[in-house]
């Protein structure tokens, strides 16, 4: 299970773990190919700091989707759509663990829960379930 996050991170999923901060990038990635969803985005500052001579701890957004819940969440809202891919995000510990954190599908697609229906809803429920299953393989 994730641990709680406070009130500033509300409907945010955090794990510690003791692996190093490479180890889980490589760890998540296979995590989320083996659950049928695809990286579509990288993104972090911490390869761009140092080569600016600035060393900043490692920082990583991973964004995860894939084509089939593209189109099922388009069929309930366009506007959700924004929220593709859903991120997972890295952060590198003082001590040299990682961290492994995202904010929950069904938080993230909650404001759509209107438009988009019971169908949007068991949408994020599925995702809920796989990047928990993600996190948890990563973390392992």
């Amino acid at each position: 299970m994730p641990a709680l996050a406070d009130e500033a991170l509300l409907g945010w999923a955090v794990y510690e773990t003791d692996k190093t901060y490479e180890a889980l990038i490589a760890d998540t990635k296979a995590a989320v190919k083996a659950n049928g969803l695809i990286v579509v985005t990288q993104a972090g500052p911490t390869k761009a700091a140092a080569a600016r001579g600035i060393t900043i701890p490692g920082n990583r957004v991973i964004g995860v989707f894939n084509n089939d819940y593209a189109v099922r969440v388009l069929e309930t809202s366009t506007d959700a759509m924004i929220e593709a891919p859903i991120r997972f995000y890295i952060t590198e510990n003082e001590d040299g663990t990682a961290t492994l954190s995202y904010k929950t599908p069904s938080f993230v697609f909650a404001p759509y829960a209107e438009q988009g229906g019971v169908a949007l809803t068991d949408i994020a429920a599925e995702l809920d379930a796989k990047f928990q299953s993600i996190a948890e393989s990563a973390r392992e």
